[in-house]
């Protein structure tokens, strides 16, 4: 798929990310992009996250890619549980926290609480580090396995943020890209 063809909604997760993240770069940078903003960053609804991202999907006038981010990433599992007939078709999934088994993660985002399993209904590719402080690599691959992601180590690379060191984060532009050839229109 080409980039010029599709809508790229662009999900942070708690917090919003934050400035100078590398979400909020990309979506300076791709002419088809937007962040889907939620009603409360810091203390999220499951139920809300979830609506408001299938609206935006509903809203797009083209194929859509999903860009997710931590806790997005979790809402990205819920959601796919609910569409049925959707234009999504795919999904860039970054550093999902262990919101079950990780005790380092934020009371805030036990509302997600339980992480689907079922296979996500889009292709997708799940970006993980092996010294994320908010999921351990087994757990990510175990993520990725169950909703059928491609799965790809970023290796020594915190949570992905800017905290870690990512902000414009090329490497995962090329990552991206790689998703983006394996889509169809």
């Amino acid at each position: 798929m080409k980039i010029a063809e599709a809508d790229f909604l662009i999900l942070p997760g708690l917090g919003n990310s934050g400035p100078g993240h590398w979400q909020h770069r990309w979506a300076g940078r791709l002419a088809n992009a937007a962040i889907v903003e939620q009603a409360d960053w810091d203390e999220p609804d499951m139920d809300d996250w979830v609506s408001t991202i299938e609206q935006a999907i509903i809203m797009s006038t083209r194929p859509v890619v999903l860009i997710a981010h931590s806790l997005a990433v979790i809402a990205v599992a819920h959601v796919g549980q609910r569409l049925v007939d959707t234009k999504v078709r795919g999904a860039f999934l970054v550093a999902p926290p262990d919101i079950e088994l990780n005790p380092g993660v934020p009371e805030a985002t036990s509302p997600f609480l339980p992480v689907p399993r079922d296979p996500l209904p889009f292709p997708s590719m799940l970006v993980a580090s092996n010294s994320d402080p908010y999921c351990s690599i087994d757990r990510a691959v175990e993520f990725a396995t169950c909703w059928g992601s491609d799965f790809h180590q970023a290796g020594d690379a915190g949570h992905i943020n800017v905290d870690s060191g990512h902000g414009p984060w090329p490497e995962g532009l090329l990552m991206f890209t790689r998703l983006m050839q394996r889509l169809k229109a």
